[in-house]
């Protein structure tokens, strides 16, 4: 069983100060680095405060949350506000930066914690996801009643609460900025945004829908918005960026966000485990709208390929491992594993075009460049050699 994360002795204490950083954050690379170190610290005020609230919650839910994010990611969303702050000049308190990175990356575990209850995951980050642990949790208590429902409960909880924490951080750094009426625009689109696509992906999904379009439109409200579009508009916003500015970053970041979607599918159907830390047949299992499904699809039904057509249609009953193999197999028969990583390729290429078209200096277009290379990465190696 995972366990809660815990500050080490002598981090726990009351909330950090809002003081201003002493130096300007000079690559995407610092701001990541230092904005770990304000997230850390963060997350010890908001343990402590949970304490002070009540210790079983701190223990149990608070404590769960903080593991959850201090187990990782790559960090990426605080690596994008920087380059869209920088993208418009970086005016103003560089420590806002960090507020903000830090704030999505506990919007991200809010989603997160909620999608793995929606699709069932067992893993998250290379451990049991949050509504697993609960699960846990009750059958190794001295507890009445359902497992199953004490564990969505309390997972719904834990990811009300990450989105509380983000909230919270949001809203002050929001109150201290001269542009935070912008700000609070960004971050309540986003929110919206998620919302709408976690529902169109559970439609699409319960329709059994094979459109490309809505694939598309599924893959960019539900993650290329939060993930890319929105950390470069805030960015952007706590700078008081221009009209031109917002308008290529917007197109810079839709192209990224997707770029990285996309692989994110590749790596659902055709990543190791073991270095993704997550499953890959999760969205086969369930059959997912993917673009990488969507398209395979439709390539099916251009070259007449029946079989391949009837192993990706949908079906009554979640799919066993033989019919996910068969899926897989057609996927690459196709040649949709193929089209979806030249498509990975084109988006990234242009995602650093359009950002080329703002004001960012020259070694921030190559710090944007190789932030969408890192996080598009191409196409997964064959299983067991891709890592997330």
């Amino acid at each position: 069983m995972s366990h809660p994360w815990t500050p080490p002795a002598g981090r726990a204490g009351p909330r950090p100060a809002a003081s201003r950083t002493d130096r300007t954050l000079t690559s995407a690379e610092e701001a990541v680095t230092d904005g770990e170190d304000f997230l850390h610290q963060r997350l010890c005020a908001a343990l402590h405060d949970a304490r002070r609230t009540d210790r079983v919650f701190a223990d149990e839910l608070a404590g769960r949350v903080a593991a959850l994010v201090r187990r990782g990611g790559k960090r990426l969303r605080t690596a994008f506000v920087w380059c869209g702050w920088q993208a418009a000049g970086g005016h103003g308190d560089p420590a806002d930066v960090l507020r903000l990175g830090a704030a999505l990356e506990l919007l991200q575990a809010c989603a997160l914690v909620h999608d793995d209850v929606m699709d069932g995951s067992p893993v998250r980050r290379g451990a049991p996801a949050v509504h697993v642990d609960f699960a846990r949790l009750h059958r190794a208590g001295r507890t009445h009643g359902s497992p199953d429902a004490f564990a969505t409960g309390a997972a719904i909880l834990a990811g009300d609460l990450a989105l509380a924490w983000a909230d919270d951080l949001l809203t002050e750094t929001a109150l201290g900025s001269p542009h935070g009426r912008r700000l609070h625009h960004e971050w309540q689109a986003m929110r919206t945004e998620m919302a709408a696509g976690q529902y169109r992906d559970i439609r699409a999904q319960a329709r059994g829908s094979s459109d490309v379009t809505e694939a598309v439109t599924v893959a960019t409200l539900k993650s290329a918005c939060y993930t890319v579009i929105r950390p470069l508009g805030l960015g952007a916003a706590l700078a008081g960026a221009d009209a031109h500015t917002l308008g290529a970053l917007r197109s810079a970041g839709r192209c990224a966000g997707l770029a990285f979607q996309l692989r994110d599918d590749l790596l659902g159907t055709f990543g190791d485990p073991a270095h993704t830390g997550k499953p890959a047949d999760d969205d086969l299992r369930g059959r997912k709208l993917t673009y990488l499904l969507a398209t395979a699809a439709r390539l099916a039904e251009a070259s007449g390929d029946e079989q391949a057509g009837a192993v990706l249609a949908p079906g009554a009953e979640p799919r066993s491992d033989a019919g996910i193999a068969q899926m897989r197999s057609a996927m690459e028969r196709t040649g949709a594993r193929t089209a979806v990583s030249g498509e990975i390729a084109r988006l990234a290429a242009a995602s650093v075009d359009h950002f080329a078209a703002t004001a960012a200096p020259a070694d921030v277009v190559r710090e944007f460049d190789a932030l969408v290379r890192r996080a598009a990465g191409g196409a997964p190696q064959p299983a067991g050699r891709e890592v997330l």
